[in-house]
């Protein structure tokens, strides 16, 4: 099976390429600005907004399945277009895909929990985009695979663990929210069960995060326990008085799909007690 990760020197990406690499798989991936320091990959240089590189990238790799790990952020093109041109691309060659979303495609005003069957009301530019690559990909693939997952956690490597190492050593002026609740999932896990879907025929929407809801700031005194950062220097403040966009409390509820899985989503307690402190 040749497997094409998009997004392969991102954070997830990046992990999804060492667990192939360690289970003796050779796969291909792409990058946009630098390949990956990882051996064992072949790597090719992609921009998702250029439809022509796209279609030579697929036809130099030949793919049985590509995994869109690119996250894209807010950038329309990118993340909605070029979403939207993969799966084209994908249908007319009959590869199986595996698009991986976000919990951002919620607004977290009017749910205790969003299960696998809830439509998406984004709030945010990025959530509008992720959203509208989803339904591109249902449409036009099929037999796809959509998996959104929450913040993505472990291993010191994530955005999540850095901004709390910075507050932590005062480098930079920001705060947690302690209103902004989510259900974390760590990378090495979410990478686990993202090849043990790839290969299936599993097919549709499916959530993979961690059974857990805490907040960011919880997140990032875990983070701080972890590591010996000390108790009480994170900066705290209320997300609901920022006026910033975006939903307070979205709790994904994996546990139809972790019914799927052989893989094991834990929570945010369990992997950050046992992944070993990280260095600045």
């Amino acid at each position: 099976m040749t497997v094409l990760i998009i997004g392969g020197s991102g954070f997830l990406g990046a992990e999804l390429v060492r667990q192939a690499v360690a289970a003796g798989r050779s796969p291909a991936a792409t990058f946009h600005s630098r390949p990956g320091g990882r051996g064992g990959a072949a790597w090719h240089r992609l921009d998702l907004r250029d439809p022509l590189r796209l279609e030579e990238v697929l036809d130099t790799v030949a793919p049985d399945v590509v995994v869109n790990a690119t996250s894209g952020g807010a950038d329309w093109a990118v993340t909605a277009e070029g979403g939207v041109r993969l799966a084209l691309a994908a249908a007319e060659r009959r590869i199986r895909l595996v698009h991986v979303s976000s919990d951002a495609v919620f607004s977290g005003t009017d749910r205790a929990q969003y299960d696998e069957t809830c439509l998406p009301d984004p709030l945010t530019p990025y959530g509008a985009a992720k959203a509208a690559a989803e339904t591109a990909v249902r449409l036009l693939c099929p037999g796809a695979a959509v998996a959104r997952t929450s913040l993505i956690v472990g291993g010191g490597g994530s955005a999540h663990e850095r901004l709390v190492h910075a507050l932590a050593a005062g480098t930079r002026q920001d705060a947690l929210f302690t209103d902004d609740v989510r259900c974390p999932v760590h990378v090495g896990d979410l990478a686990a069960a993202l090849w043990e879907i790839a290969p299936s025929d599993t097919a549709g929407i499916l959530h993979l995060a961690g059974p857990e809801a805490v907040s960011r700031y919880e997140l990032g005194e875990l983070i701080a326990l972890r590591d010996g950062l000390g108790p009480g220097r994170l900066p705290s403040a209320l997300r609901s008085t920022t006026g910033l966009p975006g939903g307070l409390v979205v709790r994904l509820d994996s546990r139809a799909t972790q019914r799927k899985l052989a893989t094991r989503l834990r929570g945010a307690r369990e992997f950050l007690s046992g992944d070993g402190p990280q260095p600045d």
